[in-house]
């Protein structure tokens, strides 16, 4: 009993440091999910913690010219509506003829201009402007105003990521280049991982510090040696078995030490056993250890399906910019344009390529904590 009060504490900090830990991790998320939903305009000017609240923000137009001027009470007089060429939501709430005062006069009472002019804004954005004597210039006055635009949630943004041109066909590229690039490693890491754990080499303590050593090598030192090699060799340049080939390279280090750790830590006894009874290492490798091994393998493969699935860098570099070749980040990063000015659909972007790495994880994710955790005691 006294045991178990003294565990209470313990436990108590250990699950209010997980809740932390996925708040953390949620809240971006959801915050992620609540920008792609709302219209571009308020993304720029307020947070998605204000989703639900009116927002403010800075807005200008110009008044019609000379030619639509009427008299009237020998006065001139230009009407008309600042907000007829945009959707008609918000409210006003105050005006002003300079960009560094847009809230100088307050809506809905008429401003003393020079020359006897007068300006009336209302919150509806229709105005009245008028002077003593006639209005000159094709131009109308600019005017600067801060208008309350409620709350608005759209799906715009996922229509203009959904039904752009090439979408589809990246897609499937993308796919084209993830799905072998996540097998091609784990087949030969594998391999290479049971031979350092369970064989007898010559130099085998070397080999495990070089490939923990490649750990730490940045890929982007070997990016222009391998581009040199791909174009000379004459058929790997702008291919897929090129670029297979390269994220297989680039995922070898960490897949080997990781598989070579989980099956170092498998029990001794069992492989001695098979031994004894005349079984090959091939026979032991696909019979026991790769049965024993799914975890590592499982958690592997999530790792380099979302390393690969999520890359740009390397598909620039390998595959070109060709339109039948180009992978989703690359079609949705030129959805951005060319000075990222449509930022507002990256939201939903993130939200439409994490969708098949959710899939992916969560068919594995119960092999992935194990896969990581087990061998991490006890190395061969």
């Amino acid at each position: 009993m006294l045991d178990r009060i003294r565990l209470e504490p313990s436990r108590f900090f250990l699950h209010l440091t997980v809740f932390v830990i996925v708040a953390i991790w949620t809240l971006p998320t959801a915050g992620l999910l609540v920008s792609s939903l709302r219209d571009k305009n308020q993304i720029a000017v307020s947070g998605w913690w204000t989703a639900l609240k009116t927002s403010d923000r800075n807005a200008q137009g110009r008044m019609k010219g000379a030619a639509d001027q009427i008299e009237k009470d020998g006065s001139f007089v230009i009407s008309g509506n600042l907000l007829e060429s945009s959707d008609g939501r918000g409210t006003i709430r105050a005006f002003g003829i300079r960009v560094q005062k847009p809230d100088e006069f307050p809506a809905g009472i008429a401003a003393a201009l020079d020359g006897g002019k007068t300006l009336l804004v209302n919150g509806d954005g229709s105005y009245v402007f008028s002077s003593p004597v006639a209005f000159e210039g094709d131009r109308g006055q600019r005017v600067f105003y801060v208008i309350s635009v409620p709350p608005r949630f759209t799906t715009e943004n996922y229509e203009n990521v959904l039904f752009a041109q090439n979408i589809g066909r990246s897609f499937v590229n993308s796919l084209t280049v993830t799905i072998p690039a996540t097998i091609i490693p784990i087949l030969i890491a594998a391999f290479a991982a049971y031979a350092l754990a369970w064989m007898k080499l010559p130099g085998r303590g070397f080999l495990i510090a070089v490939i923990v050593g490649l750990l730490v090598v940045p890929l982007q030192m070997s990016l222009i040696p391998l581009l040199k090699i791909y174009n000379a060799s004459g058929f790997l340049a702008k291919t897929y078995l090129g670029v297979w080939l390269a994220h297989t390279g680039f995922g070898l280090p960490f897949a080997i030490y990781l598989l070579r750790s989980y099956m170092a830590g498998l029990p001794k006894d069992l492989i001695e056993s098979a031994q004894v009874d005349g079984a090959s290492d091939f026979k032991i490798f696909r019979r026991i250890i790769l049965p024993l091994s799914f975890p590592a393998l499982a958690s592997f493969a999530i790792f380099q399906f979302l390393w690969v699935w999520n890359d740009l860098l390397v598909a620039m570099v390998f595959l070109g910019s060709e339109q039948d070749k180009i992978v989703l980040t690359y079609s949705l990063n030129s959805l951005l344009g060319s000075r990222g000015g449509n930022w507002e659909i990256l939201t939903a972007s993130a939200f439409i390529t994490i969708i098949v790495p959710l899939i992916v994880f969560f068919s594995l994710q119960r092999y992935f904590v194990r896969g990581l955790l087990a061998g991490s005691v006890k190395g061969g």
